[in-house]
């Protein structure tokens, strides 16, 4: 046999199963035999495309035991070399069958089945290159904004010169991603409208609706100086219930009292409201006690009542002389001989009304100078005190003989009483600097009323009240009440004498 030549398989000798031996001519005409029609079948499919540019098949060469593998095969003969495989496999399959059919106990196998499994190895993975898929990456690659990866070949927005996918791009106040056309951005930071509007766009606290604009595009409300309420403008002027105390509007989602005499009380004012002329007696003679501290007792015994509005305007209008703090007077100073109706019951709760008053009509009689006190009833503790320290000190003034002062000079004086009698009740307030008084007639004071007065017993609530009535005395704009009170307050920062004292005589000189 001649020496083997390069890319040609061999077939070796005949492998021994039994007892039997199959002759090694016999194997090879049977096997070659199948070859040939194997490759004689794809000769005659291939036809005249086997010349230049066609498809090379496996050749045999002549008698010898040989095959040569075909040139690799191009990638639209693909599919006619698997069925060339498939024939291939029949005709092992058939080979295989025919051995079995022999009698049992002798088979027989040559190398030929394994050259032909070498054969169909060669048609299924020579003759088929493999082909990578090639990654595309854009020259410019571009990275989402939000969660910084890469953007790829997917739906994407761009935005303030950055790009994103579509469920990146997020409101910064709700979290969800912004699928409308339309957004709202402040700095870098998008925002639905609607977040947005949340945020930024006012809401009334009176009817918890969003501040219209008005004719100009401008959005307009109220605020309270104070309490910083906002409210629609439209609510000064829709009957919208206002506290006789603090002068908050009612909400929409709360409830004010309405006293017999038609004000209305908040919830918070309402909380240490003096409702009874018995009720206040402790308060009046803490502050008489007070007064008594600054060296200014009161010699005389003044009645105090509390009453209706009813009975206040009627009390003002049987007045000859005095000044009254308008659009509503709260406290009065008598000294003519009235009949007065005062509060001898305290109303009760019904609902939200406060009913079952009883009141006691009483002839007040003119003894001196000074025929009784008057204050509303219904108002917040702090609120009857500021009043009640006010009236007596037009009170002293007259007992004094002091009765045609400037009205400037005369309420100036009045409303420095009333504050600094509220500041000895709120130690730690913040509204005007604190004056001389405070540390030195006014300190001697403060014991006789701090029993009375529960000082530092009461709650956050009150103490914002106080705050309030301090903050309404400072900046009062009339000028009676508000100039006299800043140039009287002036006056006693003065550090020599008393301060009442000083006060008067700048009165009389002017």
């Amino acid at each position: 046999m001649a020496p083997p030549n390069s890319g040609v398989h061999h077939i070796s000798n005949p492998c021994i199963y039994g007892g039997f031996v199959s002759s090694y001519a016999e194997r090879k005409s049977r096997f070659m035999k199948w070859l040939g029609k194997l490759f004689k079948s794809g000769s005659n499919r291939g036809g005249a495309r086997g010349g230049v540019g066609g498809r090379a098949h496996p050749q045999l060469l002549g008698e010898e035991n040989m095959v040569c593998s075909a040139p690799a095969r191009s990638l639209d003969d693909r599919s006619r070399a698997g069925k060339e495989g498939e024939e291939l496999d029949h005709a092992l399959a058939l080979s295989t069958a025919e051995d079995w059919k022999r009698p049992s106990g002798y088979r027989w196998g040559t190398k030929d089945e394994d050259l032909a499994r070498s054969l169909q190895g060669t048609l299924n993975s020579s003759s088929f290159p493999s082909y990578d898929i090639p990654q595309y990456y854009p020259r410019n690659c571009r990275l989402c904004g939000g969660c910084q990866r890469d953007i790829g070949f997917g739906k994407y927005l761009g935005c303030m010169g950055e790009y994103f996918h579509p469920e990146c791009f997020r409101c910064c106040s709700c979290g969800y991603p912004i699928t409308e056309t339309e957004f709202s951005l402040s700095g870098k930071d998008p925002y639905h409208k609607s977040c947005f509007k949340e945020l930024t766009h006012p809401k009334c606290e009176v009817c918890h609706q969003f501040i219209p604009t008005n004719a100009s595009g401008l959005i307009e409300y109220r605020c309270h100086p104070f309490w910083s309420q906002k409210y629609c403008p439209s609510h000064e002027h829709d009957n919208t219930a206002r506290c006789c105390s603090c002068e908050r509007l009612e909400s929409w989602d709360a409830r004010y009292y309405s006293l017999e005499d038609g004000r209305r009380l908040c919830l918070e004012c309402m909380e240490s409201a003096i409702m009874d002329t018995g009720d206040c007696q402790p308060l009046y003679h803490a502050i008489r006690d007070y007064y008594e501290g600054m060296i200014m007792k009161l010699d005389q015994e003044i009645p105090m009542l509390l009453v209706q509005r009813q009975a206040l305007n009627e009390a003002i209008v049987g007045e000859k002389n005095g000044y009254h703090h308008m659009p509503e007077t709260r406290g009065l100073c008598l000294s003519e001989e009235q009949t007065v109706a005062s509060i001898q019951k305290r109303p009760k709760i019904g609902g939200y009304r406060l009913v079952g008053m009883r009141t006691e009509s009483r002839k007040l009689t003119r003894k001196c100078e000074v025929t009784a006190i008057l204050v509303l009833y219904g108002l917040p503790r702090l609120l009857t005190g500021a009043i009640l320290a006010h009236e007596l000190m037009h009170g002293w003034l007259r007992l004094k003989g002091y009765r045609n002062l400037n009205p400037e000079v005369e309420e100036g004086i009045c409303q420095v009483l009333s504050y600094m009698w509220l500041e000895s009740e709120l130690p730690g307030s913040k509204g005007m600097p604190s004056t001389s008084v405070s540390t030195s007639a006014a300190s001697s004071s403060s014991s006789s009323s701090s029993s009375s007065s529960k000082k530092g017993g009461k709650s956050h609530v009150e103490n914002k009240l106080g705050e309030f009535f301090m903050h309404q005395i400072a900046h009062d704009a009339t000028p009676a009440y508000g100039e006299g009170f800043r140039a009287a307050n002036a006056a006693v920062s003065t550090p020599d004498g008393h301060p009442v004292l000083l006060l008067l005589k700048k009165g009389l000189s002017s």
